[in-house]
């Protein structure tokens, strides 16, 4: 399959479309010929070298950016207070909620008095006023079977709530039109005695990044000087439509840059600004016995848009598919320069 227009116009597109202030430096990062440098063991024990670190940290996400993209990114969750009813006081007491987060991050609820979770917080004489808001990620347009079930990104809140007086806030107008533009209802009761706003003050932030993978608190100070990924909104759509129409240019990425081979099955997982996540079966030694390995690619530069992540997607499928067809462009062989990393192993029987 040949991209090579295609490739020309996103080149061109990209290159005009790059802000140096959003562009980290790369410099350090690990390219394809030491990309078996380190492998994170889904069931065992981690072995990592300084190199894998300098990629990680140049091509993922940090923590803290996962976790506020996920509180970004969802507009509603589930709060956990203490029940203050008959025979259940003390019980957790978990109730769906809306939410917008202010300027800090911090979660900002319209809540009614007589809704059950405020009446807990209210009636709450414990003295430390604690709740958990949990938001949980769900990626749109994901219909073919990828990230779903536990399989997906959380975040867990802890903290405390403070009504807020909408005669001293000095927010509360970007307050209101959040809310407004969040959540439809919000219009017609915002203005009612019955509800009022409530900010969620975080003492505890904690990040869980699926089934059997990276779970860890993060310091509240950097939560919230991190900013949500700019794919955020989009990437589900765009991992859906590289799974569904270019499964050939998966299975090409997955033999000739990723080095599998007898690959059965290839999916891409996730896309960010700095790059993909992608997980190829293969068949095993053994009969009946199957391989699966996840990799993440690298995007040579981040990305500032959904344009340039297509851009960047396309110059990878077609330098597998050069190296697939023999192109030699000299010294170096197509993709030398993409930074891939082999993050995780495990065995299927």
């Amino acid at each position: 399959m040949k991209f090579s227009t295609i490739i020309l116009s996103g080149l061109l597109a990209s290159a005009s479309a790059f802000s140096t202030s959003h562009v980290k430096s790369i410099n350090s990062i690990t390219t394809s010929t030491q990309r078996y440098s380190t492998q994170v063991e889904v069931n065992g024990d981690a072995k990592k070298s300084e190199e894998a670190t300098n990629i990680i940290d140049n091509i993922r996400l940090s923590v803290e950016e996962k976790a506020k993209t996920v509180v970004t990114v969802c507009n509603s969750g589930t709060l956990c207070t203490k029940s203050n009813h008959d025979g259940i006081e003390g019980a957790p007491f978990g109730s769906f909620v809306d939410y917008v987060l202010d300027d800090q991050g911090n979660p900002i609820l319209l809540m009614n008095e007589m809704s059950m979770h405020t009446v807990n917080i209210n009636s709450d004489d414990s003295g430390n006023g604690l709740v958990t808001l949990f938001a949980q990620f769900n990626k749109k347009g994901l219909s073919d079977g990828v990230n779903k079930g536990q399989d997906i990104s959380r975040c867990s809140i802890t903290g405390k709530v403070e009504k807020i007086d909408p005669s001293t806030a000095e927010d509360i107008d970007t307050i209101r039109m959040r809310y407004s533009i969040a959540h439809a209802y919000a219009d017609q009761v915002m203005d009612s005695p019955k509800f009022a706003f409530y900010r969620l003050v975080p003492e505890k932030v904690y990040f869980v990044g699926g089934f059997g993978v990276l779970a860890k608190w993060v310091p509240v100070d950097e939560y919230r000087d991190a900013a949500a990924d700019i794919l955020a909104m989009e990437a589900g759509d765009i991992v859906s439509k590289l799974n569904k129409e270019h499964m050939e240019d998966l299975q090409l990425t997955a033999r000739h840059l990723l080095g599998c081979t007898d690959v059965e099955k290839v999916r891409v997982t996730n896309v960010d600004r700095l790059g993909l996540d992608v997980r190829v079966t293969s068949k095993g030694n053994r009969r009946n016995k199957l391989i699966t390995d996840e990799f993440r690619i690298g995007f040579r530069i981040p990305v500032i848009s959904v344009e340039d992540a297509k851009s960047e997607v396309l110059k990878v499928f077609q330098e597998a598919w050069e190296k697939g067809n023999g192109y030699d462009w000299g010294e170096e062989e197509a993709g030398h320069d993409i930074p891939i990393l082999k993050i995780a192993e495990d065995s299927l029987e």
